[in-house]
């Protein structure tokens, strides 16, 4: 007969231990210390073994009938329950180990190493700073148990410090760290899917950047007389001419740099676009390079660290020195004299759109296109380098207008 919950309840412990029978090989085990475990008998190639389900009422009468018929799923599929079991438990115990932290440090590896797709630096070190905000509250939890009230909790402290940009920017990373464990194998969806609509929306800011010519001499006198450490200002005089990202600036090194042939090769691996850039050098941007050079040597950094050599200058160098000239973050930035030389570069109207983009190291979808104009373009890039410094030198002197193009750049 099978088993009732009121025969359990009324079974009376005996000095050794028996089994109530159930059906299909449920029992129950009732022992003399009044415990009550489920079992299930069954055979597997001809051999008898056994599952354990756990102790009565924990498991009631209900429960231990579906464990049981789970079993014979399995038997009917061919696999030994016990043996599904224990790969399970080792399962469980794997991912126990699998937290958010480590699937995202290993996924920040992988990123700085991941081919033309990989990080630059400084990418690299923001995105493992901002992942680590979430060490305290997601951070250590198994990543398979991560539900998206979990995940939005972790984001909605840090937008609560009204860091609006940089919860967004979290919540990015936070789902790339997640779609990377699915790719792994060792998540099934990604919590973060659905709640990009639940955070605040930041309000866009541009970098500040002094575009008016008349204000450029200002800025470009202002520096020269910059009395801080030397190399600073050394980076800020050649910062206008060249108007690359910050980031490349700090890192450029000595054997990028060819002062014979008047270009600085700066590698894909530092570039955004993860393509080399070739930078033309005007002859005032090569006499700045070689007064540093007759102090630094051309080995290592062009613009070391204050600290050690081996290291570049820190990223808020220049835009700290911008603030001790009198320039607030509304009115200049470090990455502001991209966005000064393509507001007068294209207001000239000397120059092709496509050989100030290539300046720019703006990316083309279009590779058959990018690799046409790049080479296309490089004589004008040049040229236009040399007149870039030339007004430069211009407006520094007083010129408040840009010069009339006397002719137009094919």
């Amino acid at each position: 007969m099978a088993l009732s919950d009121i025969a359990i309840r009324k079974a009376k412990t005996r000095d050794k231990a028996y089994k109530l029978y159930d059906e299909l090989g449920l029992f129950l085990v009732v022992s003399p210390s009044g415990s009550r475990l489920w079992r299930m008998k069954y055979k597997r190639h001809g051999v008898e073994k056994k599952l354990s389900f756990g102790a009565y009422p924990e498991i009631g009468l209900r429960d231990a009938r579906n464990l049981r018929d789970d079993a014979r799923e399995l038997l009917a599929e061919g696999k030994d329950p016990a043996l599904e079991r224990h790969r399970e438990k080792l399962r469980k115990e794997a991912l126990a180990d699998i937290t958010f932290t480590r699937v995202a440090n290993e996924y920040c590896s992988k990123r700085r190493r991941d081919g033309d797709r990989a990080w630059a630096p400084a990418t690299a070190s923001r995105s493992e700073y901002l992942l680590s905000l979430l060490d305290n509250s997601i951070g250590k939890m198994p990543i398979h148990e991560i539900e998206p009230i979990d995940a939005l909790a972790a984001i909605r402290k840090i937008e609560k410090r009204g860091k609006l940009e940089t919860a967004r920017r979290t919540l990015q990373l936070a789902s790339a760290v997640f779609r990377y464990a699915i790719a792994t194998a060792r998540l099934k969806s990604d919590p973060t899917r659905d709640l990009r609509g639940a955070l605040l929306t930041p309000t866009v800011t541009h970098y500040g950047a002094v575009t008016e010519a008349k204000d450029v001499g200002k800025l470009l006198r202002a520096i020269d007389s910059y009395e801080g450490q030397g190399m600073t200002k050394w980076a800020l005089q050649l910062a206008p001419h060249v108007f690359v990202r910050p980031g490349e600036l700090r890192h450029a090194r000595w054997e990028e740099i060819d002062l014979d042939a008047a270009v600085w090769t700066i590698p894909a691996e530092k570039m955004k676009m993860r393509k080399p850039h070739h930078v033309p050098l005007s002859t005032q941007s090569i006499a700045i390079l070689l007064e540093i050079r007759s102090i630094t040597g051309s080995n290592g950094y062009v613009f070391p660290s204050m600290r050690s050599r081996t290291r570049p200058m820190s990223d808020n160098t220049l835009n700290a020195a911008l603030r001790r000239l009198g320039y607030s973050s509304d009115e200049m930035t470090a990455h502001g004299f991209r966005a000064m030389a393509s507001t007068l570069l294209n207001e000239s109207g000397k120059w092709s759109y496509d050989a100030i983009e290539r300046a720019l190291a703006h990316g083309d979808s279009d590779r058959v296109r990018a690799a046409y104009h790049r080479g296309r373009h490089w004589k004008e890039r040049v040229a236009m380098a040399q007149w870039w410094s030339d007004l430069l030198d211009s407006l520094r002197s007083g010129a408040t207008i840009l010069p009339f193009p006397e002719v137009m750049a094919c």
